[in-house]
């Protein structure tokens, strides 16, 4: 490079600090330049998606195809918490950062792996009822020396990187309602930028800009529509008409002042255009004929399940793309976008790559929301594709179950195509990796459908669902939901390989420049990929499954990967059983690890799990009551406990309870929440005490059922 050009480089990475420290009196002049230029520092990983881009691709070159079959453990740390682990770590200046359950934060000397604080936001255990998919937490933010976490109960905490004490803490949403923060924050022109989770629970969506100095909210966005007449005074007033035209007009009220459309993770950024992305997540609830029975005309939703481009300074809307109109399926739009200037057309195009549940994978011009081309990456069966002209789906009749009322099997189910797990970009091969997920899923609307105080609310009739008790066919159901990696050539909209997983669920991805792709599976490998033919080039065996999405980063001349393995999150919880193992429910030894060449740290041996007998108490009640339990279990419980009563492994199996022989014992929990500190709240708010005790003769025909085909069972400690 020519002293002319360096010198043009300087000066125009010194003019960004600059509009970046004037921009907002919080910005200092480093750190918005430091993620802006983040391939100058390729040592570090400042931001959640590395640049403000999202490519998670680290241009580090020490580690190759030849010798990573040379990469070893170097340091492992145990966290304190065994609930689901979805944390991208960062790394500042040999300083790591780290998440994990229950919304805790730690800080480690990233070469050594010591612990230098840890911060507990001190979540109630309550908390936990709002959180559809386990008390996760995917990552922090780094800004001017301080870390930046949203907790599972709604605040945002600034916390001194150095010390690990709070600086200030800010409570983003309304604590009656259901809402949660999981997702990570991003930081731009010194606001920090937080949306949060609850579509299932009544809640109404929006993203919020906070002063990253002071904590103060700057601005807010909302994504649907608010109460007729009522102004929110918020960025989104003057697209809120055209949004509100899209819903029924008593949707407010059928909702209940919520309505969905949460902003729960995915955003990006382009400094050039001066854009920020969010991702909408699917409506609140999911059959639109409960929530918005518009007879004619548009009830396209908006903005759930869009992607929508706003001025980070104001919270400006600039443009949207819905993906999925009027969306039933759970089909959000949240997961991650890439942002990349890629030949389309003949001519070199600003896009934004996008990869949702609904099994589409779109190319966005970034500048003006304009659809460039979509093609299915998955199978997908409520659409036959995406027309080019219109930008909308040509939705298949049958899946508009809510109207139809049939039962409809739909592919995706709505767990995606593609969920959180965050996909990578690699600009040398031209390829998006995604972890991709193959299985379906019943939707039938549920007629006699009434919100409940506690719990999620969406709309289907979920006892429709039945597991079956033979063990052949469980594996059978097993075995046809698939997991893979798959590499998409986005300029062309097909694949270019896929390499097959053990089970459905898999974890996010890490591009590198050594033309490696690192992935964790839910059978607890991580291994590396060759990035061009897909070849599996090392293993190893973290003894918990892997769903977070791995890091790169280098100190004194050497290369690092880093990964937090943990099993948990949804396939820990409700869809637990379909993701068994062979041998029984999953155990979770939740850890940071960090692996370079020629590391030869091991970890403990896996201990075994705990043997217990399966002793069902005698069945006291009826079919019918069976069957009111049935029903009532499904409604809500299935959400922590898996469907058919089968736990698969993160939460107790409740076939294996104490409490299922004495009816007192089960009422104090069950309706009493007597074990709420530990996350299991009351629900007498929801539940009739025959109800409940329905839901106990339930679970004994489930255990009477298990132990007529096996003396025992093997569960986690």
């Amino acid at each position: 490079m020519s002293f002319k050009r360096r010198l043009t480089l300087c000066t125009l990475t010194g003019l960004w600090a600059l509009l970046a420290s004037c921009a907002h009196p919080s910005a200092p002049a480093d750190t918005g330049a430091r993620i802006t230029a983040a391939d100058a520092e390729p040592g570090n990983w400042l931001s959640h998606g590395r640049n403000y881009q999202e490519t998670r691709h680290s241009p580090l070159k020490q580690l190759t195809r030849a010798n990573v079959p040379q990469l070893g453990l170097v340091w492992s740390f145990d966290l304190d918490t065994h609930r689901g682990q979805e944390s991208t770590p960062l790394v500042v200046d040999g300083v790591m950062y780290t998440t994990s359950a229950w919304s805790k934060v730690q800080a480690f000397d990233a070469v050594s792996g010591r612990l230098l604080w840890q911060f507990d936001p001190q979540v109630p255990g309550a908390a936990a009822v709002n959180a559809c998919c386990d008390v996760v937490n995917r990552g922090a933010a780094y800004w001017a020396g301080k870390i930046y976490v949203g907790t599972l109960d709604g605040r945002l905490i600034a916390i001194d990187a150095k010390s690990g004490r709070p600086v200030w803490s800010t409570l983003t949403v309304d604590p009656s309602k259901g809402y949660t923060i999981t997702g990570a924050p991003r930081i731009i022109k010194g606001r920090v930028i937080i949306g949060n989770g609850g579509a299932e629970y009544d809640v109404r969506g929006y993203v919020s800009a906070y002063d990253a100095a002071t904590g103060a909210l700057d601005w807010r966005f909302y994504t649907v529509p608010g109460e007729p007449g009522h102004p929110d005074g918020a960025a989104s007033d003057p697209i809120m008409t055209r949004m509100a035209a899209t819903w029924s007009a008593d949707s407010w009220a059928r909702t209940r002042g919520g309505g969905g459309g949460t902003v729960w993770d995915s955003m990006a950024y382009d400094p050039d255009l001066d854009l920020l992305y969010i991702g909408v997540g699917n409506a609140g609830y999911y059959a639109r004929e409960l929530r918005s029975p518009k007879p004619s005309g548009n009830n396209d939703n908006l903005l759930v399940g869009s992607v929508v481009a706003l001025r980070p300074e104001s919270g400006a809307y600039v443009w949207h793309y819905q993906e999925t109109p009027g969306d039933q399926w759970d089909y959000t739009s949240t997961q991650h976008m890439i942002l990349a200037d890629l030949p389309i057309g003949g001519r070199q195009r600003k896009v934004l790559l996008h990869a949702p549940k609904n099994g589409f994978f779109y190319v966005l011009d970034r500048e003006s929301g304009q659809l460039l081309s979509a093609q299915a990456y998955a199978k997908v069966n409520w659409a036959s594709g995406v027309d080019a002209r219109t930008g909308r789906p040509i939705v298949n009749p049958d899946s508009d179950y809510s109207r139809t009322g049939r039962l409809w099997m739909g592919f995706p189910g709505a767990t995606g195509a593609h969920d959180w797990q965050p996909m990578a970009f690699n600009p040398a091969t031209g390829l998006v990796y995604i972890p991709v997920i193959e299985s379906g899923m019943a939707y039938m609307l549920d007629r006699h459908f009434q919100p409940l105080p506690k719990g999620m609310n969406v709309g289907l009739d979920l006892s429709v669902i039945r597991l079956p008790d033979d063990p052949a066919l469980m594996a059978q159901a097993r075995h046809a939901m698939k997991g893979y990696l798959l590499a998409w050539d986005p300029v062309r909209q097909r694949a270019a390989w896929r390499a097959a997983l053990p089970g459905s669920w898999n974890g996010g991805v890490l591009s590198t420049a050594g033309g490696l792709v690192f992935q964790g599976d839910e059978d607890g490998n991580f291994s590396a990929y060759d990035a061009a033919g897909g070849a599996r080039l090392w293993s190893f065996n973290a003894q918990s499954a892997i769903s977070a999405a791995p890091v790169s980063w280098a100190r004194d001349g050497r290369q690092y990967v880093t990964v937090v393995a943990g099993f948990g999150g949804a396939a820990g919880l409700g869809s637990g059983p379909m993701e068994w193992s062979a041998s029984g429910p999953r155990v979770n030894r939740s850890r940071v690890l960090t692996f370079a060449l020629g590391g030869t740290a091991t970890l403990p041996p896996a201990a075994a799990p705990a043997v217990r007998r399966l002793q069902p108490p005698p069945q006291f009640a009826d079919a019918k009551t069976i069957e009111t339990g049935r029903i009532a279990y499904h409604r809500t419980c299935f959400a922590c406990h898996g469907f058919g009563g089968m736990s698969a492994g993160m939460l107790p199996d409740l076939r294996y309870s104490a409490a299922l022989s004495d009816e007192a014992a089960w009422a104090r929990i069950v309706r009493d929440g007597i074990l709420s500190g530990g996350g299991m709240v009351g629900f007498g708010e929801d539940f009739s005490a025959a109800q409940i005790d329905a839901i106990r003769a339930y679970i004994i025909s489930r255990a009477q059922a298990t132990a007529g085909r096996a003396a025992a069972r093997t569960v986690p400690r």
